[in-house]
């Protein structure tokens, strides 16, 4: 698991596909509004059934989940400011948990991935878009 932060805030999870650890692992603490977690349990192991409660919640960040299912994706990362910091890149079965602060993207292989977060989706009063970094500048971050 990596954390990709900047100035002590963090902006973003990545569990990269080789990621394994028996039991449930919780990468989010309780008071994010968007919770990931990954689950390895044997054969015959029980989830008791259940039901979850009808809870009023407030959001007020998008947090967004993306598993890639195929091909390769560049995700270059911004601060609040729009201020470029680094990019990374997911490969088949990386999942990243996309926190706080900007971020881009671009495809390096033909992609297939899910995309998860809360809604309603309020269309283009949900997000601002900007210039992002252009590819001569980009500093891929490989170490996790």
């Amino acid at each position: 698991m990596k954390e990709i932060k900047c100035r002590d805030q963090l902006l973003a999870i990545i569990i990269p596909h080789t990621y394994h650890k028996p039991g449930i692992s919780f990468f989010t603490p309780d008071n994010f509004s968007q919770q990931l977690a990954y689950m390895e349990h044997p054969v015959e192991h029980n989830i008791a059934p259940h039901v979850h409660n009808l809870i009023k919640r407030e959001v007020y960040y998008t947090q967004e989940v993306l598993l890639i299912r195929k091909g390769k994706l560049r995700v270059d990362f911004y601060d609040d400011d729009k201020n470029y910091i680094e990019s990374c890149i997911l490969e088949v079965g990386d999942v990243i948990l996309l926190v706080k602060g900007g971020h881009g993207f671009k495809v390096l292989e033909d992609l297939e991935m899910f995309e998860i977060k809360q809604g309603p989706y309020l269309g283009e009063n949900d997000k601002t878009r900007f210039e992002g970094i252009s590819d001569e500048k980009v500093i891929i971050r490989d170490d996790f």
